[in-house]
């Protein structure tokens, strides 16, 4: 049974482009988000966010009336929930509340034999939980939790696995882990994402697919962790860190990734914290890695500041903002929170340079810090800090840091 109307409850970085992805397959789509702003500026024809060629798709499906935007849902055959979930607390408590309120929002609308899919990246239990609310919300529509095989709602969940920056492109070709509540769950789960899927849908259960995910991002912040712990030994032993792992790189069986002013995004820096609340008596060098990429923002604010004492008047110009090279996106990105900790040690005069972005965050403007070129940055500027790997920022004469101190967190100088 083919799928004819689909809802998409989120558009931000995963929800917006996995809209507009179904849509370009001629199935009428509805995004549903609670930012007006969002709503307007896709039905404009326009998008909100940074992603490569992602507008071109949002236009074009939007005039063909196959996408459209709204703050309210209504009515379809499969809802896609893609909302954010942060923590809660200081203790890295996992945040469920957006998954709820999509949950009720979406309760009021549903139908027997509609499909709802938790595409968030979640702590193991959240699609149990996302559908133990529908069913409180709908008590005369039976859920899998109840009914099994035989429940009026399909529920399973489906975790995103792209890459920012090449979202259109791994939407289509990545493999999906698709966990279904039951096995008549996952085969619908499967037909909704074979319409656009080109990679392989594999089939297990909830929790599996939830830690999946988890998983995958966990053993990706472990490996950061070690190259981060090791450009920290190395500074201590003044050996040049990049040098060592290009050298290191060279056995066949070592593959060290490259450290970085930490660990940034919505899901590096966020889904380990998930296994860690889930099993902390267990998760021993879960935990050990994510303190090391947590702490690693700390120790570059320090070595700025023992720059910064060489200086009179210190100008401090940070590249890269952002928490991943050539994006837009400011999401737990450490870059961030090291300009904003800067200027609010009043350590000297700082410039934030972030060539994908036209205007500074709220936070940043309110603690004095201005947004620069580069041009303007290198001639003001007495410190330079590299933080993010930006492709405007690898062209630069090389020249142009003679006379500064540059601290480069990303090995480009």
């Amino acid at each position: 049974m083919s799928f004819s109307k689909i809802s998409v409850i989120g558009l931000g970085y995963i929800g917006l482009p996995t809209a507009a992805v179904i849509a370009s397959r001629g199935i009428e789509v509805i995004g549903v988000d609670v930012n007006q702003h969002a709503v307007d500026t896709i039905n404009q024809g326009n998008i909100h966010i940074v992603e490569p060629d992602l507008d071109i798709v949002v236009r074009s499906t939007v005039m063909t009336g196959k996408l459209r935007a709204t703050t309210k849902p209504e009515a379809a055959e499969a809802f896609v929930v893609a909302v954010p979930t942060p923590f809660k607390g200081e203790n890295h408590e996992p945040d469920l509340s957006y998954i709820e309120s999509a949950a009720n929002a979406i309760a009021p609308v549903l139908e027997k034999g509609n499909l709802v899919i938790l595409e968030s990246t979640s702590p193991v239990g959240a699609t149990e939980q996302m559908a133990a609310w529908l069913a409180a919300a709908r008590p005369d529509l039976t859920f899998p939790q109840q009914k099994g095989e035989a429940a009026d709602i399909r529920v399973a969940h489906c975790p995103e696995r792209v890459l920012p920056g090449y979202v259109l492109q791994e939407l289509v070709s990545n493999d999906r882990v698709i966990g279904g509540m039951s096995a008549a769950c996952s085969a619908r789960a499967v037909e909704l994402y074979k319409t656009f899927v080109r990679g392989e849908c594999i089939i297990t259960n909830a929790r599996t697919a939830e830690m999946a995910k988890l998983t995958e991002n966990s053993f990706r912040d472990v490996n950061i962790a070690f190259a981060n712990e090791l450009s920290l030994i190395c500074d201590k032993l003044k050996i040049n860190v990049w040098e060592l792992i290009k050298l290191a790189n060279r056995h066949p069986r070592v593959n060290i990734l490259n450290p970085g002013p930490g660990v940034g995004g919505h899901c590096i820096a966020v889904d380990p914290w998930f296994i860690v609340n889930s099993c902390p008596d267990e998760a021993k060098l879960i935990r050990q890695a994510r303190e090391v990429n947590d702490y690693k923002p700390q120790y570059v604010i320090e070595k700025i500041a023992a720059a910064a004492d060489q200086f009179k008047k210190p100008v401090i110009a940070c590249f890269g903002l952002a928490f991943k090279a050539d994006i837009d996106d400011l999401r737990e990105s450490p870059a961030l929170e090291i300009v904003k900790s800067l200027a609010e040690k009043e350590i000297g005069k700082v410039i934030a340079v972030e060539p994908n972005i036209d205007t500074l965050p709220s936070k940043l403007k309110d603690a004095g810090i201005e947004l620069s070129d580069v041009e303007s940055a290198l001639n003001f500027a007495n410190i330079i800090v590299i933080l993010v790997d930006h492709k405007e920022f690898k062209v630069i004469d090389k020249s142009s840091f003679a006379t500064k101190i540059a601290i480069d967190t990303r090995g480009i100088i």
